[in-house]
């Protein structure tokens, strides 16, 4: 049994007043108690500094740090990362939220997989208003590099990831998938990525997200594999499945309420 590791959790806010309480509320609920949570705040001009810090009075794992300008969600990232004390880094967005035991099964999987490293989970659905899908995201148990360019499984705040691979591939270009850049170049470089096949991530579905806009989030895809270095026959490719099964992906979740 490998000792206790401290998880540090980062999570960007900007402007989320209205779900940033549930979603640190969901890390104080955690069942794993050896966490940290960094809190960057993005510049809000709403009351999300304020509802963090009434949080953090309550609760010393919680820390508050302030971007002295906007710089978006790459860069407020990689701030939390290095201000962080973990050995394993959670990602967390301040609009999602974790079922409670979603930190203690990412660390069992971690002692039965010891060349871990990432672990992803699958998740369930929730609108902007906070109502359920019946839909859930279901995950394989491991996944490699080729399966991913077909269709991103990875939910970004569903990972468990090491230190040193975020701070070897530090997030970019928020005018892409940012996230499904790191996977890529992790899982490309021969990283271990396991999945746990649990809904252990409420992840909120928003218009207005990046995922929200379909065409938006087709264009950003077809440009990660160009970042990737695909050439245009293996960019294509993977974008037809990626177009398909995504496509299924989200008539399942609406034709299910």
């Amino acid at each position: 049994m490998m000792t206790e590791p401290l998880i540090s959790i980062v999570m960007p806010a900007y402007n989320a007043e209205k779900t940033i309480k549930d979603a640190i509320q969901s890390v104080i609920n955690q069942t794993y108690k050896h966490w940290e949570l960094l809190v960057i705040d993005d510049c809000s001009k709403d009351s999300t500094k304020e509802i963090v810090q009434q949080l953090c009075k309550k609760d010393t794992r919680i820390i508050l740090l302030k971007n002295e300008k906007n710089l978006g969600v790459s860069k407020s990232r990689n701030y939390g990362i290095r201000k962080s004390q973990g050995s394993w880094i959670a990602l967390l967005d301040s609009d999602d939220m974790w079922v409670a035991e979603k930190l203690e099964k990412q660390y069992r999987l971690l002692n039965q997989r010891e060349d871990a490293d990432l672990i992803f989970t699958g998740s369930s659905f929730i609108n902007s208003d906070g109502d359920s899908f019946t839909y859930i995201l279901h995950v394989p148990k491991q996944i490699i590099y080729k399966q991913l360019l077909k269709q991103n499984l990875i939910s970004c705040s569903s990972v468990l990831v090491r230190r040193e691979l975020l701070e070897l591939y530090p997030m970019q270009r928020d005018d892409m998938h940012e996230d499904f850049i790191v996977w890529l170049q992790i899982l490309k470089k021969g990283g271990k990525a396991y999945g746990l096949d649990e809904p252990l991530l409420i992840y909120r579905l928003s218009v207005k997200s990046k995922s929200g806009n379909k065409k938006k989030a087709a264009q950003m895809t077809y440009q990660v594999y160009q970042l990737m270095g695909l050439n245009t026959a293996q960019s294509i490719y993977y974008f037809f499945w990626y177009a398909v099964k995504n496509y299924k992906k989200y008539k399942r979740i609406y034709s299910k309420r």
